[in-house]
């Protein structure tokens, strides 16, 4: 290969060299879930840590794969807050599996940038059949499949997906209107929606004063309630804002609250407005028919979207987003240079998912998620998400039977929202007491656990769903905690 220096040892592609080195990665990765438990959960390392320990530059000559993994050893692992440890609590889960794994593995070997159907036609129909297979799974109506006017396409994130769908909604509703009623058009979510909603919005232009995030309350367990959005609806229409974009949870991001998806569903459609449904987390459970119930009502939504890499054992990413007209997101996604075009776009014979998504490029993604489906099976999915859920009901009880704490919100899947009660003498010390507990929990490295705030109260949130976690780590859990709370209730 021109310019290539021939002295060197690693080529750029070599069957055997990448036999060899493949080997070696595969080895170091089992190794490390092998001792995952010896590392501090959350890093314990100081911000800028990594300049004084690497090079100013990058090397002249080739170093040897030996000498990288003993830098990854010493100088990156320190640095790595380990999201696959079984003592892993904190955010939501972020799922890794021998099926991802090889799924990724495969998707990094074959190396396509499958934009359109003709730069590789199997990226492309796998991505359809696996995201039918996932929305018949999951029950979805035919509308989401791809057989029809809809279909699914994976997206990188749950902000990806909700901001694909807005700027679909966007259009439609201007194509209506005109291009200069962008100022008057208004977004409809609760205060517990993620902050991915509000930052589509920044990107789409819709004004900040039109995003509104309405409030929830402890009394509906934080859920949206459809008479607050019938009543901010009506406001809007008078004031002549046009309401066009309506986004539901299912299982927010504090406390997993469920808002209710057939009421607000038919309140979106009554006004015209655009009904997405985000169930990032919660989307998981609801294969399991007993936890279905939670997205009764998505028959109402345009547009709905779960993470297949928080608790579907794909590795980041793969985000799954189902449409029911997928010429809204074509109409507003869509460029068509000249040298893009082909014969079978052309004459629209294929589906193009770089008029569905944000970039141009795009991974074979889907191969994991095929993965995942076959070698577990549905069978095995549902009992690795009852597993957590059980798992969790596990640490409700123990929070509860300690008269020290309260389980603050209903439990419904695998997530307890819980806080240390300060004593009755010292109320006005809420806020500081459990972050101070977090703090020092966090600071032991033995598990990793991150808070909210809800009605003004200072929350702690254990969430369950890393593939390795256990019973025994979720009671060694609890007692870090109780073992903590002592010390600092005992300073009081």
């Amino acid at each position: 290969m021109d310019g290539y220096n021939r002295d060197v040892d690693l080529k750029p592609m070599d069957a055997e060299q990448f036999r060899e080195h493949a080997h070696k990665m595969v080895d170091f990765i089992a190794d490390y879930y092998k001792t995952i438990e010896n590392f501090p959960v959350l890093s314990q390392v100081q911000p800028g840590y990594l300049r004084n320990m690497l090079p100013d530059s990058a090397p002249n000559h080739p170093e040897s794969l030996d000498d990288i993994f003993n830098d990854v050893q010493a100088k990156i692992l320190p640095g790595v807050t380990h999201w696959q440890s079984p003592n892993y609590f904190a955010y939501y889960p972020s799922n890794s599996s021998i099926a991802g794994f090889l799924g990724e593995m495969l998707s990094a070997g074959l190396n396509i940038v499958g934009f359109s159907w003709i730069t590789s036609p199997a990226a492309t129909e796998l991505e359809m059949i696996v995201l039918d297979w996932l929305a018949k799974l999951l029950k979805l109506p035919d509308e989401f499949l791809s057989a029809g006017q809809g279909g699914g396409v994976i997206q990188g994130t749950a902000s990806e997906a909700v901001l694909v769908v807005l700027l679909a909604a966007r259009d439609k509703v201007l194509r209506r209107l005109s291009k200069n009623a962008l100022e008057k058009i208004v977004v409809y979510a609760s205060d517990q929606t993620h902050s991915a909603v509000q930052k589509a919005c920044q990107i789409a232009g819709i004004h900040p004063e039109n995003c509104r995030l309405l409030k929830t309350e402890f009394s509906t367990d934080y859920a949206l309630s459809p008479d607050i959005l019938c009543e901010a609806i009506a406001h809007d229409v008078a004031i002549g804002l046009v309401p066009f974009f309506l986004c539901a949870t299912v299982g927010t991001t504090s406390s997993t609250a469920v808002d209710p998806l057939l009421a607000l569903g038919k309140i979106a459609k009554s006004n015209g407005m655009w009904f997405h449904v985000d169930a990032a987390y919660a989307g998981s459970a609801c294969i399991c028919p007993e936890y279905r119930q939670y997205i009764d009502g998505v028959e109402e939504a345009d547009s709905f979207n779960m993470n297949a890499h928080k608790w579907f054992l794909t590795n980041f990413d793969c985000s799954a987003l189902w449409v029911k007209d997928r010429t809204a997101l074509v109409q507003s996604l869509s460029t068509n240079p000249e040298f893009l075009k082909n014969k079978a776009s052309q004459a629209n014979m294929v589906v193009d998912y770089k008029d569905w998504q944000i970039p141009l490029g795009r991974r074979f993604r889907s191969l994991k998620l095929w993965m995942v489906l076959r070698l577990y099976g549905i069978e095995n999915l549902q009992c690795y998400i009852r597993n957590h859920i059980k798992l969790a009901e596990h640490f409700e009880g123990l929070v509860a039977q300690d008269p020290r704490f309260e389980v603050v919100t209903p439990r419904i899947f695998s997530l307890v929202c819980f806080r240390l009660l300060p004593p009755r003498n010292n109320e006005d010390n809420d806020k500081k007491l459990n972050n101070d507990l977090l703090e020092a929990i966090n600071s032991t490295g033995k598990i990793f656990i991150s808070h909210t705030v809800l009605s003004g109260k200072y929350i702690l949130r254990f969430a369950i769903g890393a593939p390795l976690t256990e019973e025994r780590h979720v009671t060694a859990a609890w007692k870090v905690l109780q073992d903590e709370a002592s010390v600092l209730l005992g300073r009081l």
